[in-house]
This record gives structure tokens, C-alpha cells and sequence, in this order.
């Protein structure tokens, strides 16, 4: 084998190693929408929509991110993802999360068309219906310990911290850790690896 191949099929092997987590995260997401839509869902054989897959990994999103203490005023007070806007998740996002649990926090989906009323949610995702309102959205969380996710262009530039981006028909996203920090999160090393490099670069 010459030095070309040799180089070649190395390169393919590391391209292989590192697609492995992102494949194991998905297939994991995949694994659970199944059992959470039942034996029907099984027969029918059908893929999961965008929706249901975003749903998965907001539900997802929160295995991998630690807040601080006092985002939890009670032992058991349950864990919020708040929806700002129009829902574009229609049941899905609650289905997800129904009787789902993390260190004994019980999820509960809230939705509201003003950020006033969604400033205690641990996550927030922002629907695009909120666009022209980022910037006093924003300003009016500040430093408060909510994690915003959207799929507005853009996002991480205006102080998002997830942004979820379509390539093809695959869910992915990308990450603004600093803007994260910020309010007081930790984001797991495992999910800023499996992050949109791009996504890192145009926060800045």
C-alpha cells in the first residue's frame, strides 16, 4: 500500500470515529421516540417529523446541562420548558416529556406569548414568531439561568445559546457556550462536541 492509500484510509477512519457520537445521541433520540409513541407508531414504520425530533432533543438538552441551585427553589419543583410564541410543536413536545423525570424534577411544558410570564422555565425555546422581538426578549431575561433555544437565523448572535439548523432533512444545532456561562449554565463537553462548529464561530 502506498503512502497515499495509507493516508486516505486514515483519514477515513478518523471521519468515522468522530461521526460515532453524534450517530449513538441520534439513534438513542430515535430509540426513545419509538417507545414514547407506542407500538402503533412501531407498525406504521414512520420516520419521526422535524418537530418530534426537535421535541427529543430538548428533552435531551437538559440530561446535558447543569444549573445552578437555586433555578430549583424545591427538591421536587418541577423542570420547565417554556415555549415563547407561536407552538410550533403542536403535542409533540409534551408527549416527549409526559411523566419523564430528571434528579427527581418533574418536567412541565408552559406556554406564553410573553417572555414575563416565562422567566422561571429552565428551557426556553423561542419560536421564530418571535424574531422581531430578540433583542427586548433578550434584555428582559438578562443573566436569569434559562437556557434560550430557537431556529431563528442567526440566534447565537443575538444571544442565543441553541440554535436548532436544518441540514437536508437532519436536525442539528449549534451552541453559544459563553452566552451560556453567562447566566450561570454548564454545558456538558459531550453535547458542545456534537455542536455545529460553524455554529461556535458565528457566535463570536
Amino acid at each position: 500500500m502506498n503512502a497515499t492509500a495509507r493516508h486516505t484510509g486514515a483519514s477515513r477512519r478518523r471521519d468515522s470515529s468522530q461521526a460515532r457520537p453524534y450517530q449513538k445521541i441520534l439513534l438513542g433520540l430515535l430509540t426513545a421516540l419509538v417507545q414514547l409513541c407506542g407500538p402503533a407508531a412501531q407498525a406504521q414504520e414512520t420516520p419521526p417529523s422535524e418537530y418530534q425530533l426537535k421535541a427529543a432533543f430538548l428533552y435531551n438538552f437538559a440530561k446535558f446541562v447543569e444549573w445552578p441551585p437555586e433555578a430549583f427553589p424545591e427538591a421536587t419543583a418541577p423542570f420547565i420548558i417554556g415555549v415563547l410564541g407561536d407552538n410550533p410543536f403542536g403535542g409533540e413536545l409534551a408527549r416527549t416529556v409526559n411523566n419523564k423525570t430528571i434528579n427527581g424534577h418533574p418536567f412541565t411544558v408552559k406556554e406564553g406569548k410573553a417572555v414575563y410570564e416565562l422567566k422561571t422555565c429552565h428551557i426556553l425555546f423561542i419560536s421564530k414568531s418571535e424574531k422581531k422581538q430578540l433583542p427586548e426578549i433578550m434584555n428582559v431575561l438578562g443573566a436569569a439561568s434559562v437556557l434560550t433555544v430557537s431556529e431563528v437565523d442567526r440566534f447565537l448572535r443575538s444571544g442565543g445559546m441553541i440554535n436548532f439548523v436544518m441540514e437536508g432533512k437532519k436536525v442539528r444545532f449549534e451552541i453559544h457556550d459563553e452566552a451560556a456561562k453567562r447566566a450561570g449554565l454548564r454545558i456538558s463537553s459531550k453535547l458542545m462536541n456534537l455542536a455545529r462548529r460553524t455554529g461556535r464561530e458565528d457566535a463570536k
